[in-house]
C-alpha cells in the first residue's frame, strides 16, 4: 500500500502490538536429509489458529528475486522456494480449518493506474542498471582490476512477469495445484483442513479477495464469530483491512522489518559498497558454494501483528468522554481507518500537508475528536461517509496548512545545518571517519580476542613526539601553500582576462572585477532553486496548480473539480474496504492531490457508483500496465502495438518519461508522469487481433474460478467426491450448495472442475526434480463465495453476537500494584506458564544468608593467629566463620599447616559438616544435628577437631546477600590431604599424591584442597 513509514510509525507508537513468532526449526540428519516438521502437533505459540490466509504476491516476489541472497537460477528453483516458504508459514501458524491462498488477479482501474508507473519504473531501472554495470566493468578492466565473469543475460528475471495473464503466472497456478495435492496426501497437518486457491485468473487483488471471503462468511448463520484468523502479508493496508472486519481475533504475520539490510554488489558480490564504488577486488569465499557471504542470507524471522492488541490501544486513544450520544468503539475504529486514507493509499495521492513522519495521523485524530464533539455523530457507517462531517475536519486542516509547510521548511534547514556541522567535524567525509586520528600507540585498534592490543608504554615520550610531528606538518603545509600560490599567479591573470572579455572591462577598471569564488564542497543549496512551488512561501497554491496541473492560477473552478473528484475517491476507497469493489471503472484522473483548503461544499459529491461494471481481461490488463520493454510476456500480435509507429495506441508506451520529485529527495518517492490509458481506445485496438491468439493464450485471457480442495481424511471428502463424479453433457454446469457442517462452517457453492484428478489416478509434477503423485485421493472443485440475495445488501461493520474478545494484554490504567501485586505483561501470543524454580541447595543458601539468627556463644576452642594475608584474607575470613562451617557438607582429611581447614562435598554424609586444622593437620567429622560431641583428635600433631549441630534449617526466601555459596579459597596456611607441606606456604595447583599406595577412600568424596563449602548437587568455582 502507498503509505510509506506507516508500519514503522505504528510499531513505535503501539509497541505491544508486535510479538515474535515461535517456530520449530527443520532438523537435518548427518547425511543431509531434512526432517519435516510435524504441523499436526500443538502450536508452539500457545494458541491454536483456525484460518490462515496467504497474500501470495508477498511470497512470490521475495522468492523469485530476493534482495539479500542469490536469486534462483531458473523457474523450477523459484517454485521450490515458494513451496518452502508456504511450508514455513504453515508450520508456524498451523491452521486447523482453512488455508486460503490468494494471488493478485486483474485489479480495479484505480489500482491499475498505480501498477502502470511501478512497472514502467522497474523496466527503466533495470535498463539503467545494466548500462551502469557495463560502464563500471569497462572502467575496472581498463585499470587492470580483477572483474568476475559476467552473468549470462539470458538468466535475468523480469519481475514484471508477476502480473495476471503472463505465462509465468499460468505455470505458477499449475505448480500450486500440484503442491496442494502433494501436501493433502502426505502431510499429517493438512489432512483435516480445507484449501482454497484463488489464482491470477480470478479478478481482484489478493488481499481484497480474502476480505471478500471473510465478509461474506460473516453474513452466514453458520459462521463462528470466535474464529481465529491469521493473514500473511507485508502490505500496510492489511492492518486497516483486518480492523475493518471487526473480527474478535485477527492477527497478521509478516517478516521482521530490518532497516538498512546489507546488499551485495552486482559486480563482485561483496558487501560494504555500492555498485558505483566497486573496486573489483576478488572476495574471499567462506565456502565452496558461498557467493555472497555467510550472514547475508540468514534466515528471516517472522513476527505477529496482533490487531486485537491494537484495538486496545485505539480504545484508549479514541476515548471521548461526555459525548452527547452513545459511544461505540467499532464506529470509532472505522473512523480511524478513514483518517488514515488521507496520508496515502494505493488509489489516491496523499494530501501535500500530511506526512506520517511529521505526525500527520496524530494531527488528524485530534481534529477528528473535535469534529465528533461539534457534529455530534460519527463520520462513517459501514463504509459510507458523512461528507458534512468530513468537511469540518478538512476545514480545520486547511487553516493549519500554512503553518505546516513553514515548519517543514524550518525542520529541513535545521537538518541540513546539522549535517554540515557533522561533515565539518569528520573532515568533510561521509561521517564515517573523524578529521583527526591519533597515530602510534594511541591509534584506534579493533577490539576482540583475535586482535592484539598491547598496553601503552612511555606515554609521555609518545605525546611529545606527536606534537613535534604536528608542528612539522603545519610548517610543511604553509610552505606548500606559498609555493602553489606563486606558481598559480599566471593562471589567475589568464582567468581575469577571460572574465574581462565576458563581463566587460569597465568592471575590472572600476575595481569590481576579481576571481570567481569557489563554492564550498560541503555547502548545500539553501535556496531550493529546484523547487518551483516553494510551499513555505506565500502564494504557494497559485504556483502549485500552475506547475503541477498547467492551469491558470485564477482558475478556481478547476481547483474545485480536482477537490470534489478526490472526495469521490475517498468514498470509493472506503466502500472498497468495507463492501467490496464499488466500481471496476472509476479512477482518479490526476497525478497530484489538492490542498485541504480547496475542499469547499463537498456534501454535493455523488458517492454512489455505477453497478454492474466488469474488470479488464488478463491480457487487456497487460496492455494497460506493461511498458514496451516487457512485451515478451504479451502475445506477439498484441506486442507489435507497443512498438509499431503506426499503432493507434503507441502514445501509451513512451520510451522515456519524466519523474517529478514533488518536494521529495529520492526518485522512488517521485511521481512518474505517464499518460493515462484510454480504455475504449485500448480495447478497440486489440479487438481485431483476438483471432490471432493461440489456444493457450485464449485460456490465459479468461476469468477463472476459485478452487476448493480436500483430502481423503477430511469429513467432507465423500460429499465432494460424489459431486465431482457427476457430469453434465452439453448443459450448463450445475452449482451445488455446500453443507457447512462438513467444512467447519464454510458456506458457498461448488461446481465441477476439469482440473479435478480422479480417485486413484496420478498427477504429473510440473517442476523438474519433483516426483509425480500416485494414487491421488484429493478432490478439487470450483468454488464461489456465498452471495446475498439482495443486490443492495450492506455488510454491517460491527462485532458479531457471541464474539468473545481475547484477554486484555495491556496494563489496565487503574491497575495498582500495592493491592493487585506486580503486573505481569504478556509477551507472546499467550501468557507464559513457565515459572522459575530453585534447588534445595539454593533454598538452603538463601535461608542462611537472609534469615535473622540470635547470637549464641561460639563453642569453638581458641585458635592461634592465621598467617594468611593479602587478597585471600577476606575470603578466608569469610569461610572461617562458624556459620559457614555449619553450612558445609562432607568429610575431612586434615592437611599440614597451621590454621588450615578443608571442606568436601559428599553425597552420602547426611548433612554433616567438618572442620580441621592444626600444626600437623587434623580433622573431625560432624554427626547429624544433635548434641555437641566430644572432641576427637586424629592423626597429626597439635591438631584438634570438634562437631557441631546444624542450627539453621533450610528455608525459601526472596532475598540474598553475601558471597557465592560455591567457592573454594586457597591461601597461606592451607594444607593438602597428602604428604608433607611447607608450613604456612601458599599452595596452588592440584594436590600432589606422594609415592606409594594411596590412602583408602572416604565414602565417595573426591579429594579437595583449600577453603570453601559446597552444596548438594551444585559445584562452584575455585578462586
Amino acid at each position: 500500500m502507498g503509505v510509506p513509514a506507516f508500519f514503522r510509525w505504528l510499531t513505535q507508537k503501539y509497541p505491544s502490538v508486535i510479538c515474535d513468532c515461535i517456530e520449530d526449526k527443520v532438523r537435518t540428519t548427518q547425511d543431509g536429509t531434512r526432517l519435516p516438521i510435524d504441523s499436526s502437533k500443538p502450536n508452539p505459540n500457545g494458541v491454536e489458529f483456525d484460518n490462515l490466509y496467504l497474500d501470495m504476491n508477498g511470497i512470490i516476489h521475495p522468492c523469485t528475486h530476493p534482495e539479500d541472497r542469490p536469486a534462483p537460477k531458473n523457474e523450477d528453483e523459484m517454485m521450490v522456494a515458494i513451496f518452502d516458504c508456504i511450508d514455513r508459514m504453515f508450520s508456524i501458524v498451523r491452521p486447523r480449518k482453512l488455508l486460503y491462498m490468494a494471488i493478485d488477479g486483474v485489479a480495479p482501474r484505480a489500482k491499475m493506474n498505480q501498477q502502470r508507473p511501478r512497472r514502467f519504473r522497474a523496466s527503466k531501472e533495470i535498463a539503467e542498471k545494466v548500462l551502469t554495470i557495463a560502464n563500471v566493468r569497462e572502467s575496472l578492466q581498463a585499470r587492470g582490476a580483477y572483474v568476475p565473469s559476467e552473468k549470462d543475460k539470458g538468466e535475468h528475471f523480469d519481475s514484471n512477469c508477476i502480473t495476471p495473464g503472463t505465462p509465468f503466472m499460468h505455470r505458477l497456478s499449475a505448480c500450486l495445484h500440484y503442491y496442494v495435492h502433494d501436501r493433502l496426501r502426505n502431510d499429517p497437518g493438512w489432512k483435516n483442513i480445507s484449501v482454497i486457491l484463488s489464482d491470477a485468473n480470478v479478478p481482484g487483488e489478493g488481499e481484497h479477495k480474502i476480505m471478500d471471503y471473510i465478509r461474506r462468511q460473516r453474513a452466514q448463520p453458520s459462521h463462528d464469530p470466535n474464529t481465529r484468523h491469521v493473514l500473511c502479508g507485508a502490505d500496510a493496508d492489511l492492518i486497516m483491512l483486518g480492523l475493518a472486519t471487526h473480527e474478535a481475533s485477527f492477527t497478521i504475520i509478516r517478516e521482521e522489518f530490518k532497516p538498512n539490510k546489507p546488499r551485495p554488489c552486482e559486480i563482485c558480490n561483496q558487501l560494504g559498497h555500492d555498485l558505483n564504488d566497486c573496486q573489483g577486488a576478488e572476495r574471499e569465499k567462506s565456502g565452496e558454494h558461498d557467493e555472497i557471504g555467510p550472514n547475508i542470507a540468514a534466515e528471516q524471522n517472522y513476527i505477529f501483528v496482533r490487531l486485537y492488541v491494537l484495538r486496545e490501544y485505539l480504545e484508549r486513544e479514541l476515548s471521548m468522554p461526555n459525548l452527547p450520544f452513545e459511544y461505540d468503539l467499532e464506529r470509532a475504529i472505522d473512523d480511524w481507518v478513514f483518517m488514515c486514507f488521507f496520508v496515502g493509499n494505493d488509489f489516491l495521492p496523499h494530501l501535500p500537508s500530511l506526512e506520517i513522519r511529521e505526525g500527520a495521523i496524530d494531527r488528524l485524530v485530534t481534529l477528528y475528536k473535535d469534529c465528533v464533539y461539534k457534529t455530534k455523530g460519527w463520520v462513517t457507517d459501514s463504509g459510507f461517509v458523512n461528507l458534512e462531517r468530513v468537511q469540518v475536519i478538512l476545514a480545520q486542516l486547511g487553516r493549519a496548512e500554512d503553518e505546516i509547510f513553514k515548519k517543514r521548511q524550518q525542520d529541513e534547514l535545521s537538518f541540513r545545518q546539522r549535517m554540515r556541522n557533522k561533515n565539518r567535524r569528520f573532515g568533510g567525509g561521509g561521517g564515517s571517519r573523524p578529521a583527526f586520528l591519533p597515530q602510534g600507540q594511541f591509534a584506534p585498534r579493533p577490539v576482540g580476542r583475535e586482535f592484539n592490543n598491547p598496553s601503552i608504554t612511555n606515554a609521555h615520550q609518545e605525546i611529545l613526539q606527536g606534537r613535534r610531528n604536528q608542528v612539522q606538518n603545519t610548517q610543511a603545509a604553509i610552505e606548500l601553500r606559498a609555493m602553489l600560490r606563486s606558481s598559480t599567479e599566471d593562471v589567475e591573470v589568464v582567468e581575469k582576462v577571460e572574465i574581462v572579455q565576458k563581463t566587460g572591462a569597465s568592471n575590472l577598471v572600476n575595481g569590481q572585477g576579481g576571481g570567481i569564488k569557489r563554492k564550498r564542497e560541503d555547502d548545500d543549496e539553501d535556496d531550493f532553486s529546484h523547487d518551483e512551488v516553494r510551499l513555505w512561501e506565500d502564494g504557494f497554491k497559485d504556483r502549485y496548480y500552475e506547475s503541477k496541473f498547467a492551469v491558470s492560477p485564477t482558475d478556481e473552478e478547476f481547483r474545485s473539480k480536482v477537490a470534489l473528484e478526490y472526495v469521490r475517491g475517498l468514498c470509493w476507497v472506503l466502500q472498497y474496504y468495507y463492501q467490496g469493489v464499488p466500481s471496476w471503472k472509476w479512477y482518479f484522473p490526476y497525478h497530484y492531490a489538492p490542498f485541504a483548503s480547496d475542499f469547499q461544499d463537498i456534501s454535493s459529491v455523488k458517492t454512489v457508483f455505477k453497478k454492474g461494471t466488469k474488470p479488464f481481461r488478463p491480457l487487456e490488463q497487460l496492455m494497460g500496465v506493461f511498458p514496451a520493454a516487457s512485451r515478451s510476456h504479451v502475445p506477439r500480435p498484441w506486442a507489435e502495438l507497443m512498438v509499431d509507429p503506426e499503432s493507434p495506441i503507441i502514445d501509451f508506451y513512451p520510451e522515456d518519461f519524466k519523474i517529478d520529485l514533488n518536494g521529495k529527495k529520492f526518485a522512488w518517492q517521485g511521481v512518474a508522469l505517464l499518460p493515462f490509458v484510454d480504455e475504449k481506445r485500448l480495447k478497440k485496438a486489440v479487438k481485431s487481433l483476438f483471432n490471432e491468439l493461440t489456444e493457450d493464450e485464449k485460456r490465459r485471457n479468461c476469468l477463472g474460478e476459485n478452487q476448493f480442495f480436500v483430502g481423503k481424511h477430511h469429513k467432507g471428502y465423500d460429499f465432494l467426491r460424489g459431486l465431482a463424479s457427476e457430469t453434465s453433457s452439453g448443459e450448463e454446469l450445475q452449482m451445488y450448495q455446500m453443507e457447512p457442517s462438513y467444512f467447519d462452517g464454510i458456506s458457498g457453492t461448488v461446481l465441477v472442475s476439469d482440473k479435478c484428478v480422479g480417485a486413484g489416478e496420478s498427477l504429473e509434477s510440473p517442476v523438474r526434480g519433483l516426483e509425480p503423485i500416485y494414487d491421488c485421493h484429493v478432490v478439487c472443485l470450483d468454488y464461489r463465495d456465498p452471495m446475498p440475495e439482495d443486490s443492495d445488501f450492506k455488510y454491517p461493520a460491527c462485532r458479531l453476537p457471541g464474539a468473545q474478545a481475547p484477554a486484555p494484554s495491556l496494563k489496565p490504567q487503574d491497575f495498582e500494584e500495592s493491592s493487585n501485586g506486580p503486573w505481569r505483561p504478556q509477551v507472546g501470543m499467550s501468557r507464559s506458564t513457565q515459572r522459575g524454580s530453585l534447588h534445595t541447595a539454593g533454598h538452603r543458601m538463601l535461608g542462611h544468608h537472609s534469615r535473622p539468627r540470635p547470637y549464641t556463644p561460639s563453642p569453638f576452642p581458641p585458635r592461634g593467629p592465621r598467617p594468611m594475608g593479602g587478597p585471600m584474607a577476606s575470603a578466608a575470613a569469610y569461610f572461617d566463620s562458624p556459620d559457614q562451617h555449619q553450612m558445609s557438607r562432607g568429610d575431612h582429611r586434615g592437611g599440614r599447616g597451621r590454621g588450615g581447614h578443608d571442606d568436601w562435598n559428599r553425597s552420602n554424609d547426611q548433612g554433616r559438616s567438618s572442620w580441621g586444622g592444626g600444626g600437623g593437620g587434623g580433622g573431625a567429622a560432624y554427626p547429624p544435628p544433635s548434641d555437641y560431641h566430644r572432641q576427637q583428635q586424629h592423626h597429626g600433631r597439635g591438631g584438634y577437631g570438634y562437631d557441631q549441630p546444624n542450627r539453621f534449617p533450610s528455608v525459601s526466601v526472596a532475598r540474598f546477600s553475601g558471597p557465592p555459596a560455591t567457592s573454594n579459597v586457597r591461601g597461606g596456611g592451607v594444607g593438602n590431604n597428602y604428604g608433607p607441606r611447607p608450613r604456612g606456604g601458599f599452595q596452588q595447583g592440584p594436590p600432589q599424591r606422594p609415592p606409594g599406595p594411596p590412602p583408602p577412600p572416604r565414602g565417595n568424596a573426591p579429594p579437595s584442597t583449600g577453603y570453601g563449602y559446597y552444596t548438594s548437587g551444585y559445584q562452584g568455582k575455585r578462586f
